[in-house]
Order: structure tokens, then sequence, then C-alpha cells
């Protein structure tokens, strides 16, 4: 099994920034796509940020403000929040989509919390 284990969450006030690291148990030297999602209560899971076939794609809402990187010496995948809002409040979650002999599997990382307030 691949395991995706995130931190980097926390509280944090309007304007404020953080980092999420999502450390993989695989090298991600080559992978099919990879992603950041997020949920607040009663809502649904929503799209922040992915990386499929070469292609970045953001959320209009976090467009100039987040942006999704990875580091393949230390597997690990980031996402870099900036100018943080109250209505980024979420628990965010990782997803990696590794390239197998049968086909591409995704993973998911346990998600971590981020609170934006004052």
């Amino acid at each position: 099994q691949v395991q995706l284990v995130e931190s980097g969450g926390g509280l944090v006030q309007p304007g404020g920034s953080l980092r999420l690291s999502c450390a993989t148990s695989r090298n991600i030297f080559s992978i099919y796509a990879m992603g950041w999602y997020r949920q607040a209560p009663g809502k649904q899971r929503e799209l922040v940020a992915n990386i499929i076939s070469g292609t970045t794609n953001y959320a209009d809402n976090v467009k100039g403000r987040f942006t999704i990187s990875r580091d393949n010496a230390k597997n690990t995948i980031y996402l870099q929040m900036n100018s943080l809002k109250p209505e980024d409040t979420a628990v965010y979650y990782c997803n990696v989509v590794f390239t197998d002999t049968f086909g591409e599997i995704g993973y998911w990382g346990q998600g971590t919390q981020v609170t934006v307030s004052s």
C-alpha cells in the first residue's frame, strides 16, 4: 500500500499563510496526476488545485493565492497558501495517482484542518 501523510494545517489569521505538505511512501518522479481538494462543513469536496498531463488547474477562488508544487527528492507534494480568507476554512486532502502495471491507482491523504479566523 501507498501511504500519504499530510501536515502543515492549523489556525491562522486572515491574510496569513500556510504551507501544506503531503509526504508519500513511494517515488513520485513519475506520476499520472496529483492534486489538493478541500471540504467545508455541509459542503461537497471541491478541487483546489491539481496537475494532470502537465496542465496545472486552480479553482477560481484561489488563483493568484495558492500554488501547487512538488519535491521529487523528498517524495513530497506541497500547497502554498497565501492571503488566506475565512472562506478557505476546510479540511484539505491531497491525492496522488500512480501509474501501475494494470492502470492508474489513486491514494488519499488523511486530511488536515485549516482554519482561518481572527
